[in-house]
């Protein structure tokens, strides 16, 4: 019966949420209200033998407020009728001998999990509340007072929109600790009485009314054109991918074909050793240092040795410091050697082209793109031999 509580609970707090988007329109105080009376019978759980001889009859009276299609909030009073001497407790002289009062929850089961405004002929609810109950004594005892928790299930038959007859059994547990003076609770099966109720209700006022949302036919089919287009779209993207797929596999195949072929080497038989010669310069400098002297006089050596010979001076800087500093060095690099082959060993200036290439990335070692690369060229043709390595 614990269990059946908690899950009552869970299914209580988690029912208003999943009916959110139910709507009612112009709701009024009777809007969704029902009353209704109901009767049976109870008798203690663990009468034993004496079940139906300590069975006795109740009526009430039940009033709810359905919050949303699937949840409702309720008060409900019962009495049971003064029939029988209740576990060999005193008669009592009222015509009831037993009361509670209480309020509840319920949760429809069916409207959990079904469509908006979904009629049903008959359906089942899941209920649970706590209250005040009362014994009626006379004589050697005195009236007791508890605060009682009730649980169970409705049967219900909607016979139209507005009447509904149900059947509703529940447990009702007395929670005051026996031998003490009521300040502790306790589910005791020795404290808790069977119910089993039919009960009838009238619906008050209106129920709910469903307003769907309305449509713009014009946005509807602007949205239908968008996907007719996109799935154009896709199609055309796909014919795309499988024309790329085959162009892929093609050049695949002509890597192979070209990994497949022994390479080929050329064989130039200039001898660059004798027609490049390179100045380095010290870092942040463009004067010819004492030691590369000896560059710049074989340049003019072979200059003068060739007089058709042209020479072409390309000045480099490191990547060292700012950008438009190496950019300057590196033309005055090259344009100090031109100067040098000029002024010191009387080399025509036609013959000589200087110009600054920026920062270098030649060499690995970022000192030696702090250079000026003489390239000699005494106007004859380089001849090459093909041949393919086998």
């Amino acid at each position: 019966m614990k269990k059946m509580l908690l899950a009552a609970t869970v299914l209580l707090s988690g029912a208003a949420t999943m009916t959110a988007q139910e709507t009612l329109q112009k709701p009024g105080f009777f809007s969704n209200m029902s009353i209704g009376v109901q009767g049976g019978a109870t008798t203690p759980m663990t009468s034993g033998k004496n079940f139906f001889k300590d069975m006795r009859g109740v009526a009430g009276l039940d009033i709810r407020k359905q919050i949303t299609p699937a949840f409702a909030l309720g008060a409900e009073g019962d009495f049971a009728v003064n029939t029988s001497n209740w576990k060999g407790m005193t008669h009592s002289t009222t015509a009831f001998d037993a009361s509670y009062v209480g309020t509840y929850g319920a949760v429809n089961l069916f409207k959990l999990f079904q469509p908006y405004g979904t009629k049903n002929v008959f359906d089942i609810e899941a209920v649970a509340g706590a209250g005040w109950g009362h014994l009626y004594q006379n004589g050697k005892g005195t009236d007791h007072n508890f605060f009682a928790t009730k649980a169970g299930l409705n049967f219900n038959f909607n016979v139209s929109d507005n009447v509904t007859l149900s059947i509703r059994p529940s447990v009702l547990y007395d929670m005051s600790d026996a031998h003490a003076k009521q300040t502790s609770a306790a589910y005791d099966a020795g404290k808790a009485t069977i119910n089993v109720m039919a009960g009838v209700s009238v619906k008050l006022g209106k129920g709910f009314k469903y307003s769907l949302p309305e449509y713009n036919l014009d946005e509807i089919a602007a949205l239908n054109e968008k996907v007719t287009n996109l799935r154009a779209d896709l199609a055309a993207a796909g014919d795309a991918l499988n024309q790329s797929t085959n162009e892929n596999m093609m050049l695949a195949s002509e890597i192979q074909k070209l990994k497949n072929q022994k390479p080929v080497v050329v064989k130039e038989t200039q001898d660059f050793l004798s027609t490049v010669r390179y100045v380095n310069f010290a870092i942040g400098r463009y004067n010819v240092p004492s030691d590369q002297l000896p560059n710049v006089a074989a340049v003019a050596s072979y200059l003068k040795n060739h007089p058709k010979a042209t020479v072409s001076i390309k000045g480099y800087a490191s990547q060292d410091g700012p950008a438009e500093v190496n950019e300057r060095l590196a033309n005055q690099r090259a344009e100090s050697v031109k100067n040098m082959l000029v002024s010191k060993y009387g080399i025509p200036e036609s013959r000589i082209k200087a110009e600054g290439m920026g920062i270098g990335h030649m060499f690995e070692e970022e000192s030696w793109n702090r250079v000026a690369i003489c390239t000699l060229d005494n106007g004859a043709p380089v001849s090459t031999e093909t041949s393919v390595t086998k």
